[in-house]
Parts: C-alpha cells; structure tokens; sequence
C-alpha cells in the first residue's frame, strides 16, 4: 500500500505505534497513479454496487466457523479457514479485462509487512496458510469468492474494502461498518498455534459459556458455576477493548502468547487500570463484594463502558473473566484450582513458618503464606518460542500476586516445563512450580536468636490441583500434569533441576531428619454448619514405655482463603498427662457466638494447634481449615423452557441465623436464558424466607443454566443454580 508523507519520529523514518483497534484510518476511495487524462470517468468501469457477506447466525460461514453462537451482526470467521463473501457489479465480470481484489485493514496507519493492511489477491486456487480469493460462482452481475485468510493473522475486528484497477490508478468501495468482520483464533485450524484436535476438548473449552469453578478446602471441595457468556452481546467488542486499553501493538494480536500474557497483565488493574479491582479485606463498600458476581459479562460491560477498573474481584472472579476472555477470542482455555497453594515471595520453593520456643506462630517472622486454594487458567497454545515438548496447557494467572517484568502478570509458563523442573523458560515458570511445588517447614526460633528446623512437609503444598471435567460439571484431578507424585525418582529429580535452574532454597533442609518423637499429635474438625457450635478433637498417642506430660495451645483463627489471619477468636492451653502405651483424646468446643461477629465471607476458620512434651522439650504442629457449611438460595422455573417462551423464574431465600441480614442484594444470571439482574431486599428478619419472581424468555437452546447468588452485610458466598435444557422452537 502506497505511503502518504510520513512524519519523522525522533530522527527515524516511522509511523506511530499502532495499539487500537477501535481506532481508524480510512481508506482513499481513488488512488490515482500519476495524472489522470482528461474525460477520465470512473463509472466507465467496473464499480461495486454491493456486498453480501452471509453473516446470519444460520448462514454457512458462522456454522462452519463455530461462531454462530455470537450475539453480533458482524460476520465472525476464524483464520485459516475459507468462508464466502458475494460482490454485485454494475455489469458483468470479466476476468480476462477486469482486475479487483478484496481488502482487510485495522487500526490506523495500515501496512502491508505489519499484517495491518492486507490486500487478497484473486487466484485460481487457494493455498494453505496464505490469504487468496477464488471465484466460486458468477452469475449474472454478481461473483461469489472463497476467501482463504492467514492460519496467523491477527485477531481483531477488520474493516472491508474492494479495490478495482483502471490503467490511471485504484477505485475503492467507501468504508461501510456492515462489511466490518471480525477475525478469530481458530483451534479447529492445524496451521493454528492454538490447534485442538480433540472435537469434545473444543466444545468445552472454546465453545462452551458456562462452567464451574472450584474453591473450598481440600477436605471439603465445593463448586460454583459461573457464566462466561463469551457469546453475549457485546463481549466480543469488550474483549478487543481490553487490548486496546493495554496499548498492545495490533502486529502481536495474531500471536496467543502475547495475547494471554496482555491478558493476564489486564485483567487486573494493579498497575494499569485493568477490569478488576482486587480486595481481600472484606472491606465492599464502593463497589460489589467478589462472592456476589454470577459471571464474566456484567464485569467486562460494564468496564468498557466505565472506562474504569470493576470493583471487585479475588481469585476466582479473576479466572472467570480471564477465561471469558481467552474463548471469546478462541483461545482453548479453563480455570484450575490449586488447593494449599503457595504464596512464595522469593520463589525459594520454601514455605517458613516460625514458632516460638512455647510452639505458638511467630507472626512477625512468618511471611510466607499459604492460601486455601487459588484459582488460575490454562490457555492452550504451541510455544515456539520453548523447545519441542513444551507446548499444550499453559498457566496463566491474572490475580495480581507478584510483578513480573515491571507488571502484575504470571505466564504463559508451560505445565509440561514446570512438571519436569525446567523452570529457565519463560514466562513465571519459577512462580508457579513454588504454588504447586513449594516445602512447608516449621523453624523454631531460640531465644539466643539461633534457628531450629522441626519438620519439613514435603506434601501439603500442591496438594490437588483440579479443572471442570469435559462435558460435565464433575471434578477432574490434573495434579499429575503439573508434578510427579511425592516420593518418585522423578519428582526428586524435577526438584533437582528447578534448583539447578536457580529456584534456591534459603534453608538446605535437605537431610535434616529430627529424632522422632515417642508422642504422636492430630486432630479432627468436627463438619460445622454456620452459626452453630461445633467440636474439634486432638488425639495424642504415646507409642513410648514412657510416662509423659505435654503443654498444648490451639488458636482459633478467622482467615482469608489466601491462609492470612484477620483475628485470633479462640485461645485455649490445657496440660495432657499420657501413660506410657496409650492415648487421650482432648474435646474442645467451638460456639459460634465466638466466631460469627468476626466471620469472613468464604466462612475460613483456620486452627493451629501446638504441643510441647515437656520431659523431651519436642515439639508437636499441626494445622487445619475447615469451611462453614453456608445456606443456599433455591430457584425453581415454571412455564415453558423454550426458545422465545416467556417463563417465571423464583429465587428463594432463607435466613438460618438468628440476626436480620440487613441490604441483602441477590443477583440471577444464565447465558442465553436471561441478561444479568439483580434485586435489593433491605432486611431478611430470622428464619423468614424472600422470594423474587422474574419473567425470563430464552433465546438460546440446549442444555442451560441459571444462576443466583446473595450478598449482605454480615453473610456472602451464598449460591444456587439450576439446569435447564431449553427447546428449540419449532419451525412453522
């Protein structure tokens, strides 16, 4: 494409960066070469009249593309593929005297070697890999192209020319927004570096708007679906504003790498005005509490539309946009759950927990934490730029943790790298092998200032790691795609090499092997229901002939699920007596007047309990979470489930507690039953039930789900759901 005069920027010869799709140049509708001869007129040759782009959802290009779905008038393909455009003429073609050819531009300052102008020549024969059109059918004034476009152009929203050559120069069509096309990742293209060849796996992880997030404790799993609605009206358009408001270059929107690393740099606004504002101090005031949202969609409107970041989001609320996210754009992606990850500040794969000489927590020395569990994605994706091998499932995380080169992002790090230790390769990989891989140790600090290590846990970080399994709302363990199972040759290898690669312990822990105790210490928690009292009972074994006493201390601990402590409810000492061969069990009970005044919204309660036997001086730790068992809302459906029938959704709630939950908001979604709604009730008195009745009328069939979720001053993290599968309507 010719060059207009071009500015000089800094002594060099160059255009401006290119970073907005949203932004536009338009393209001369005549391009004259040289002068043109007098009595030039353009309508003596071939002019467009019209172009059709066959851009209905039932049309052959978006079913054939897997884009039908997309609430959008705009043709949506994805590349690599061929799909039809039909262009009318104020005559007849003719191919051996007229010469045309269709044009793809986005941004501003189009060109050519930048893949930001992209001219489609007319051949006889489409290549693989290479953009080409082919005229298919003529008919009349009227041809009809197979246009075949780039297994790696980049993604985004294109405007449309055609171009028809006169001997003086180019005659071009007006810009007209109804030809704009957007253009997609494509994993059902093997030239595509985000090829998926399992057809069940895309359906899940490109095609599939709803999906379930885990969370809870690692002893009591819980679930919670979540909306993506990437088809929804106008996520499409939010997605590309989320990389125009990164200012990402529009030449690297065709690479997933650089696409998911923008991603997970955005997705929270730490450092850059992202879509979400994180908070974990239960603190909500200006904005909706993390445990209230339903889903992706009412968060990405409402920040493209705001121009400011959404508030608020924590772990999970992070991996469902992010996923919404990378499957809009048609990156295979899934939100994974890590229960007892690691925070490892220094990736030292150490987790240090100081106690002191009594066995209490030194507070003041324990920085590390370790968080209950924590939510990333996997994006799938070839990496060409890691050795042969390291491809497939790539952790990403968007949850502001730690920086990485200057921003708060984590990955693309390959899981296959991280399992065998080769954390060189880019991008986060020493991170997310410390979250997955990390020691959890105890050091007792003497009052000389001199360090002791008790023990060292090599199991409890990293301890299950699990996704949604395909085609089903049923957990799938994948902690063996991320670590070789505790005590294997392998394992003990791929830790090996993670230190070799410079993950350094602060500590050598290696070999440091205690004297085992005669005196064995557990315990249990009682499964406890929110806002009653419940029990927790330690077991102390004595395998010795040996007559001991043991001084024992549990703390009682309201925590965040990142595992930080916001307050001590409970503080109990008490002396055991063990004869020799025997064991005592010690009951302590838990009320729940204790704990409700301070309580958290994921109801996290964290125990710590200690021992000391006294005739040895050994030190006994253990530690537990448990999560409060919290009521759910209810929703039922009455009337018809079918495409354009108008049906009566209920959500009903009732108060278990024995306080008035005060400005409770209950929010309801489902992609393709209903937009995202939400209802204000001021005051939920003691055991009294609210009901809320909308009118819902589906637009979309097939298996579906609705979704509802409540939030008040003193109780959240209240969900329900239901299943529905919504006919088709039948045709007349």
């Amino acid at each position: 494409m010719s060059e207009t005069s071009t500015p000089a920027f800094g002594g060099r010869r160059a255009l401006p960066r290119n970073t907005s799709n949203a932004a536009e140049d338009e393209l001369p509708t005549v391009e004259m070469q040289g002068l043109t001869p007098r009595g030039f007129n353009p309508q003596d040759y071939l002019n467009v009249t019209q172009v059709h782009l066959f851009k209905e959802r039932w049309d052959t290009n978006k079913v054939d593309h897997h884009t039908d779905k997309y609430e959008n008038n705009h043709l949506i393909v994805r590349r690599g593929q061929s799909f039809f455009i039909q262009i009318d003429f104020n005559r007849p073609y003719q191919p051996g005297r007229d010469f045309f050819r269709v044009e793809y531009v986005i941004g501003r300052y189009p060109q050519e070697n930048k893949g930001t102008y992209i001219p489609v020549p007319v051949v006889s024969e489409l290549q693989k890999g290479k953009w080409g059109a082919k005229v298919v059918m003529r008919e009349d004034r009227s041809v009809r192209l197979s246009i075949q476009s780039s297994p790696e152009c980049i993604v985004g929203k294109f405007r449309m020319y055609v171009a028809v050559w006169t001997p003086y120069g180019i005659l071009r069509t007006t810009r007209n927004p109804e030809t704009d096309t957007y253009i997609l990742f494509n994993p059902w293209c093997e030239e595509d570096a985000v090829y998926l060849d399992d057809d069940k796996e895309r359906e899940e992880y490109v095609l599939n708007d709803i999906g379930v997030i885990f969370y809870g404790d690692f002893n009591d799993i819980k679930s919670r679906s979540w909306s993506y609605g990437q088809f929804e009206d106008g996520i499409l358009d939010a997605c590309l504003y989320v990389m125009d408001r990164a200012e990402m270059d529009l030449s690297g929107r065709g690479n997933p790498i650089k696409v998911s690393r923008v991603g997970s740099a955005m997705v929270n606004a730490k450092d850059d005005e992202g879509v979400i504002v994180g908070s974990w101090d239960n603190i909500y005031a200006y904005g909706v509490p993390p445990s209230a949202w339903t889903g992706s969609v009412d968060i990405l409107l409402e920040y493209q539309s705001t121009k400011s970041p959404v508030r608020y989001g924590q772990c999970w609320v992070f991996a469902g946009v992010f996923n919404t996210f990378l499957r809009c754009l048609g990156i295979p992606a899934r939100v994974v759950t890590n229960y007892f990850s690691a925070h490892d500040n220094d990736a030292n794969l150490q987790m240090d927990i100081f106690l002191e000489e009594d066995g209490n927590v030194n507070s003041k020395l324990t920085k590390d934490s370790v968080w209950n569990y924590h939510c990333w994605n996997e994006a799938w994706m070839t990496r060409s730029d890691l050795p042969v091998g390291f491809g497939g499932w790539q952790a990403v995380d968007s949850t502001p943790q730690e920086n990485s080169d200057g921003m708060y992002r984590c990955g693309p790090a390959s899981v296959q790298a991280i399992k065998h230790g080769h954390i060189c390769f880019q991008f986060d990989a020493p991170f997310v092998f410390a979250e997955v891989n990390s020691d959890l140790i105890y050091i007792t600090v003497k009052k000389d200032g001199t360090h002791v290590v008790e023990n060292v846990d090599t199991t409890h970080i990293g301890k299950l790691i699990v996704t949604k399994e395909v085609g089903g709302d049923g957990i799938k363990d994948i902690t063996d795609t991320y670590k070789f199972q505790e005590g294997q040759e392998e394992e003990r290898l791929a830790l090996e090499t993670a230190l070799m690669y410079g993950a350094k312990k602060s500590l050598n822990t290696e070999g440091i092997v205690k004297p085992r105790s005669d005196v064995n210490m557990n315990f249990e928690v009682e499964k406890a229901v929110l806002g009653r009292d419940f029990k927790l009972t330690i077991t102390f074994q004595n395998n010795s002939p040996n007559h001991y006493t043991l001084s024992a201390y549990l703390s009682g601990n309201i925590v965040f699920y990142t595992g930080v402590s916001k307050a001590e409810f409970k503080k109990e000492t008490f002396e055991v007596t063990l004869e020799p061969f025997s064991f005592k069990k010690q009951e302590v009970l838990i009320r729940a007047g204790e704990y409700m005044n301070q309580l958290l919204e994921q109801g996290f309660l964290h125990f710590f309990v200690t021992a000391r036997v006294n005739e040895t001086r050994d030190v006994l730790a253990k530690q537990k979470s448990t999560m409060l068992t919290i009521p759910k809302l209810i929703i039922k459906v009455r009337g018809t489930r079918m495409v354009g029938s108008d049906m009566v959704v209920t959500v009903e709630f009732t108060n278990p507690l024995k306080e008035t939950l005060r400005n409770v908001w209950i929010y309801l979604d489902g992609p393709g039953v209903t937009k995202p709604m939400r209802k204000m009730f001021r005051e939920i008195w003691p055991e009294s039930t609210v009901l809320w009745e909308e009118v819902c009328r589906p637009w979309a069939s097939g298996p579906r789900k609705l979704i509802a979720s409540m939030t008040s001053d003193s109780l959240r993290h209240v969900y329900g759901e239901l299943d529905l599968q919504i006919q088709r309507r039948p045709s007349v």
